[in-house]
């Protein structure tokens, strides 16, 4: 007996996101950097890690709900998008806070930054490349990767609001299955 083969299409497949792969980067960086940057026992230490996990690991638990919640996607995806808001919040305040300087769009350090992290979602290059920079340099890496992976999710909420205005939900996507199959299967009906 064929199913309908859109009626809940396997989704899910996070690590195939590139907003996904730069929240992992973000989240690398950050523990590299609140380890070796902050002092041991500084609850900011606890508090960035966390909102770097959590903007990585929404986007995948969103990617992996997809299937049969687009509301609960759209959720976690926002979610993710306000942790790195709050991550990006104090990365501002620690250059702040020390008198470093955030980097401006018209700062040619940034635009080469903003460049360079444009062509690299893989977080192996960001461990590797962190290593020789200084607090101020990765903490504006991290902005400027928080700012590039705020863009994409803005732009996924979109998509995502516009799929399901399209779509609808997994309700209406089970009611039209069902009809389908009724639909296509009246044996003997006159």
């Amino acid at each position: 007996m064929p199913t309908d083969k859109s009626f809940i299409p396997l989704r899910g497949n996070y690590r195939a996101l590139i907003v996904y792969q730069k929240a992992e980067c973000i989240y690398d960086v950050t523990y590299y950097f609140a380890h070796k940057y902050l002092e041991k026992g500084d609850r900011t230490i606890d508090q960035m890690v966390q909102a770097a996990r959590s903007g990585k690991q929404n986007i995948a638990e969103g990617s992996a709900a997809s299937t049969t919640s687009r509301e609960t996607e759209l959720k976690l995806i926002n979610v993710a998008k306000a942790s790195l808001q709050e991550l990006l919040i104090d990365y501002e305040d620690y250059l702040r806070v020390r008198e470093l300087a955030q980097w401006q769009p018209d700062d040619a350090r940034y635009q080469q930054t903003r460049a360079v992290l444009a062509k690299h979602n893989d977080s192996a290059y960001y461990r590797e490349a962190i290593k020789i920079r200084s607090a101020e340099t990765i903490a504006n890496i991290a902005i400027t990767l928080i700012h590039q992976t705020d863009t994409m999710l803005v732009r996924l909420i979109e998509k995502l609001k516009q799929q399901f205005v399209e779509q609808g939900g997994i309700r209406e996507e089970m009611s039209k299955a069902r009809q389908n199959y009724r639909n296509n299967n009246k044996e003997g009906e006159v």
